[in-house]
């Protein structure tokens, strides 16, 4: 029971002998008692003022709370699994919930489900079953107990995969032997933005202004600096809970804009970890009354954009003399920007600017801790001849099957010609 401190005033708060529906008050019952005296009770002084904690709304909700959070395992083997899959525009997640009979442990032992795909845009009215085939379980922070979260792909009733089923394809090039046997590795950094329900402007700047200029809100504390901490934070252990592999969290440049890392992750389960992490924070935002955006400029001007940086290594990058690997690699990319420009989110131009820490999206650059350039290698892996590439191009409402799939298929299955690589060498100034 949370106890209540007297305001300023130093009000008499009791409770009266002669309420026969009395109740102790409740933190949750503080905020609509202010709102009631505020409106006119009948509190004229220190003596008269009362505290009446009758059945309301507020012990409506305390009810309903409870069984939210009932824990129904001591009485049923029976479990809720929540099926997940990325609607028609190929951002949007969308999700729907069935009783399973017993907990399960492996995808395989759920069965096969279906939806209205002409309510996602995704299948005309006519013919509109969409098959879900589940792919990846995880934890539900949101249910707990057995319950799970199931992540699915889209299939039409004869098995072909639909178009917006980008993870079928990136299945198919992380199971190409050449491609298993590399190990790919990869750190996500998916940054998003915090906005206000009603105005979708973001969080904690004033409604129709603008906040001090960039520079004191990176990493930073302090009512002033920082907002939506409390939305980061719920997120990260939601993530934890569920067993995705995140690695972190931070404020961003922007105020109201934040970020968190997932991996290192193998091939499609990179993919896999970012969707599922992405419902997550859908679902905490849908709670807190806050609106998420993976616009990658939500704000035009003197503000940074939201990106998704993408850490790629191999495991002959990550061996001794995985730097000549390394540039091979960029090389590679080189000759296909324009392929992987087009396929790394919607929006990017407005993003890609050449300022605001991001490389000129017609343009291909690399470079050494320069995080104005497509491709930044790190410090330490120039230092130590092997490590990692981190491709800055992809926004952060990219598609993470997509992404990781090519650069995967770019770098080790695809091969330039002889001439193409050549010049591509000499204009990077990359002695491969």
């Amino acid at each position: 029971m949370a106890q209540i401190l007297a305001p300023s005033m130093q009000w008499q708060m009791k409770i009266t002998n002669n309420s026969t529906n009395a109740k102790p008050i409740t933190a949750k019952m503080w905020s609509s008692l202010l709102l009631n005296q505020k409106r006119g009770g009948n509190a004229k002084g220190s003596g008269n003022f009362r505290v009446y904690a009758i059945k309301s709304e507020s012990s409506t909700i305390n009810r309903l709370e409870n069984l939210l959070n009932l824990d129904v395992t001591p009485y049923t083997d029976k479990i809720i699994a929540e099926y997940i899959w990325v609607g028609g525009s190929g951002i949007d997640l969308r999700s729907k919930s069935r009783t399973i009979s017993k907990p399960v442990e492996h995808p395989s032992e759920l069965p096969k489900w279906n939806y209205d795909g002409s309510s996602t845009g995704q299948a005309p009215g006519e013919d509109s079953e969409v098959i879900l085939y589940p792919q990846a379980i995880f934890k539900d922070p949101f249910r707990g107990g057995n319950n799970i979260l199931v992540l699915c792909d889209t299939y039409t009733p004869a098995g072909e995969p639909i178009p917006t089923n980008k993870r079928y394809r990136a299945a198919q090039i992380f199971s190409d032997p050449k491609v298993v046997t590399q190990i790919p590795w990869y750190g996500i950094e998916q940054e998003y933005t915090l906005l206000q329900t009603n105005v979708k402007w973001p969080l904690g700047w004033p409604v129709g202004g603008y906040p001090g200029p960039q520079g004191p809100y990176y990493c930073a504390a302090g009512a002033d600096k920082s907002f939506g901490r409390d939305i980061s934070d719920a997120h990260y252990k939601a993530c934890l809970y569920a067993g995705i592999n995140i690695s972190g969290t931070n404020g961003e440049v922007m105020p109201g804009q934040w970020e968190y890392q997932v991996g290192p992750s193998v091939g499609i389960e990179a993919g896999d970890h970012i969707w599922c992490s992405r419902y997550l924070l859908e679902r905490i935002t849908e709670q807190a009354g806050v609106v998420l955006t993976l616009d990658p400029k939500p704000i035009e001007g003197d503000w940074n954009g939201a990106g998704c940086h993408t850490n790629y290594s191999t495991k002959s990058m990550r061996e001794d003399g995985g730097f000549e690997v390394i540039k091979k690699a960029i090389l590679n990319l080189s000759l296909r920007h324009k392929e992987h420009i087009s396929a790394y989110g919607e929006g990017n131009e407005r993003r890609l600017t050449g300022k605001h820490e991001t490389a000129d999206i017609n343009t291909f650059s690399w470079g050494v801790a320069n995080r104005g350039c497509s491709i930044r290698v790190g410090r330490d892996t120039e230092k130590q001849g092997k490590g990692y590439l981190e491709d800055r191009r992809p926004a952060s409402n990219m598609d993470p099957y997509v992404v990781t799939a090519m650069l995967a298929e770019t770098t080790l299955l695809w091969e330039p010609t002889l001439e193409a690589e050549a010049l591509a060498a000499q204009k990077l100034s990359l002695k491969v």
